[in-house]
C-alpha cells in the first residue's frame, strides 16, 4: 500500500514521457508539496479543535489554571505534536528513493520534536509558575528559582537527547562518556548550583519572602523583596533604586528581615538622650514643691515625698547634709516623667514592653534611654509619633534642671 502511494504519480511522469530518473525527481518533488499541505491543514485544524475546547472548558470552569494554559499557549503548542508526527510517518513516502535526503530530514525532525517537547515543557511550568502565584500561601515563595531549576534540567536533557540523535549514540551511552566533562560542568554552573542550593534553603528555613523589608548593608539594599529567582534577589529601595543580590550570598552572609515588626502589634522606639553629669543634683523641698505643679508628676511626688522623710525619720537621718539618708534626684523624676508620659501617650502600645531607663555614664554624658513600641508600623507614620516624643522630652527637660550634652562648637568660646 505504502509503495502504491509512494509511486502514484511516478508513473503518470513515466507515461508522459519523462526518464526514469526524473519521474523520481518529480514524483519526490510532487509528494514533498503534498505532504506540507496535508501537514499545514492538519495543524491548523487540530489547533484550532484543541483551542475551541480549551476556551469552552476555561469558560466553565472558576480555577484560573485553564485560563493561564491558554495565555502560555499551551494548547497551541500541544496541537504542533499531530503534524510533526504525521511528517514523520509519511517521510519514508515521499523520499522512497532517496534514502540520502531522508536520514538528514528525520533526524532534523526529531531534533524539532525534542525542541517543541521543550517548549511545551516551558509553557507547563510557566503556568504552574503564574498559578502559584495566585495561591495566597504560595505567593511569597521563591517559585521562579524552582521553574528556572527544571528548565535547566529540561534544556539539558534536550541538548543531550538532540546530540544523541545526530551522533546515533545512544543517550545513556553519551551520559556515562559525558562523565568526564562533569567537572567541568560543575565549574562553569557553579552559581547557578549554589543558587539552586541557596533556594531551597531559604524556602525551607523561611529566611526571605517576596515583599518582605530587609537592609543588606553589604550590598547596600534597604527596601522590600520584589523577586526571589535562581540567581538573584531583587530588592526594590525605599528610593525606587534595584539591589540585586546573589541568593547564595542570603544563607553565606547575614542580612535583616523587618517581618517580625511587620508581624508583630508594634514598631520599636529604641533612642536615648545624652544628660550632662554636671546637672544632676538632689532636689531641694522648694524644687519638689514647683515640680508638684507637673500634674504627671505630682501623685508621684507627693507619695515619694511621705516615703522618704518616713524613711529618714524613722532612721534618724541627719539631714543637715542633703547627702545623708534618701534624697529625690531631678534625673529620677525626669524618668519618672518620661515613663508616665509615654504610659499616657495613645501612640504608645501598652502591651508591649515599655521603659524609660539608664545606660552606663559615657565621656558624651549619661545616657537615658526611651524603650517602646509605637502602635503604627508605618514608617512615615512611626518616625512622626517618635519625633513628637522626643520634640516633648527635649523641650522639658529644662524644667528639671537638666542640660543635654553637646560637644563644643565654634560659637561656645565667643564670650
Amino acid at each position: 500500500m505504502k509503495e502504491q502511494i509512494a509511486y502514484f504519480f511516478y508513473n503518470y511522469y513515466e507515461a508522459f514521457g519523462l526518464s526514469p530518473k526524473l519521474a523520481k525527481y518529480a514524483n519526490m518533488l510532487t509528494l514533498l508539496l503534498i505532504a506540507l499541505i496535508v501537514t499545514y491543514v492538519i495543524d491548523r485544524v487540530v489547533r484550532a479543535i484543541l483551542r475551541a475546547i480549551s476556551v469552552r472548558v476555561a469558560k466553565h470552569t472558576k480555577s484560573p489554571f485553564d485560563d493561564l494554559l491558554l495565555a502560555n499557549k499551551v494548547p497551541r503548542n500541544v496541537a504542533h505534536i499531530v503534524p510533526l508526527l504525521t511528517a514523520l510517518k509519511i517521510l519514508h513516502i515521499v523520499f522512497i528513493d532517496f534514502n540520502y535526503i531522508e536520514t538528514p530530514i528525520r533526524k532534523l525532525l526529531q531534533v524539532l520534536f525534542i525542541v517543541l517537547t521543550l517548549w511545551i515543557v516551558r509553557s507547563i511550568l510557566f503556568t504552574l509558575e503564574d498559578y502559584f502565584k495566585t495561591l495566597p500561601r504560595l505567593r511569597d515563595k521563591p517559585i521562579d528559582s524552582y521553574i528556572q531549576v527544571f528548565m535547566i534540567f529540561a534544556w539539558v536533557a534536550g541538548i543531550f537527547a538532540a546530540i544523541a540523535v545526530f551522533s546515533d549514540v545512544s543517550i545513556l551511552k553519551f551520559i556515562t562518556g559525558f562523565g568526564a566533562a562533569s567537572a567541568i560542568i560543575l565549574l562553569i554552573f557553579k552559581d547557578t548550583i549554589l543558587g539552586f542550593v541557596a533556594s531551597i534553603q531559604v524556602s525551607i528555613n523561611d529566611m526571605v519572602r517576596i515583599g518582605d523589608w530587609i537592609t543588606f548593608e553589604k550590598y547596600g539594599a534597604d527596601g522590600d523583596v520584589t523577586e526571589i529567582n535562581l540567581a538573584t534577589v531583587k530588592v526594590q529601595n525605599f528610593d525606587n533604586t534595584i539591589t540585586t543580590i546573589p541568593t547564595y550570598a542570603m544563607i553565606s552572609d547575614s542580612f535583616k528581615n523587618w517581618r517580625g515588626m511587620k508581624n508583630s502589634d508594634g514598631r520599636r522606639i529604641k533612642r536615648h538622650l545624652m544628660i550632662k553629669q554636671d546637672s544632676i543634683k538632689f532636689l531641694t523641698p522648694e524644687d519638689i514643691e514647683r515640680l508638684k505643679g507637673v500634674e504627671l508628676i505630682s501623685a508621684y511626688l507627693e507619695q515619694m515625698v511621705e516615703k522618704v522623710d518616713k524613711y529618714n525619720e524613722d532612721n534618724n537621718i541627719d539631714k543637715t547634709l542633703r547627702l545623708n539618708g534618701r534624697n529625690l534626684t531631678n534625673i529620677g523624676v525626669f524618668r519618672k516623667y518620661i515613663q508616665t508620659y509615654l504610659e499616657n501617650h495613645s501612640a504608645i502600645n501598652k502591651d508591649m514592653l515599655l521603659m524609660a531607663r539608664q545606660l552606663q555614664p559615657t565621656t558624651q554624658g549619661i545616657p537615658l534611654e526611651i524603650y517602646a513600641f509605637s502602635k503604627d508600623k508605618r514608617w512615615e507614620n512611626y518616625e512622626y509619633v517618635m519625633s513628637d516624643l522626643f520634640d516633648h522630652f527635649l523641650a522639658a527637660i529644662p524644667f528639671f534642671e537638666l542640660e543635654i550634652f553637646e560637644l563644643p562648637n565654634s560659637t561656645t568660646f565667643k564670650a
